[in-house]
């Protein structure tokens, strides 16, 4: 049984990118469809489908390759916008380079969205 979907789907995807495969496929969850929805919007990965399987579903993912690390923040830290840049220091190689996911009441958006909109939240993944 899975306790944290995100974080097996994200495991999953880099464990996929890392043998060079085409595509893999993931547990369906909200969760998971918002925040491959952002990947994919950012080039991470390509488009994916929501296939009913009769057990809950599978999100089957195309793979692009352009992945590097990603994964699950662990535990879900609440920020303020004040604070950004040292966990944009914690879990990216540079300034500028790859996404942090935030949660907020307004949805789950970037990082950068949320300094924008001056909004604070808790951190959800990473990827770059």
């Amino acid at each position: 049984m899975l306790n944290d979907t995100l974080a097996a789907a994200l495991s999953k995807i880099l464990n996929a990118e890392r043998k060079s495969l085409k595509e893999c496929s993931v547990k369906r969850s909200n969760m998971n469809k918002q925040v491959l929805d952002l990947m994919n919007a950012h080039g991470y990965i390509g488009s994916y489908e929501d296939i009913e399987d009769g057990k809950g579903g599978v999100l089957k993912i195309n793979l692009l390759g352009r992945i590097n690390q990603c994964g699950a923040i662990k535990p879900r830290f609440s920020i303020s916008i004040k604070e950004s840049e040292k966990w944009e220091k914690r879990f990216l190689p540079a300034q500028g380079f790859g996404i942090i996911l935030i949660s907020t009441n307004k949805g789950l958006m970037l990082l950068e969205e949320a300094k924008k909109k001056n909004e604070g939240g808790n951190l959800i993944a990473y990827c770059y």
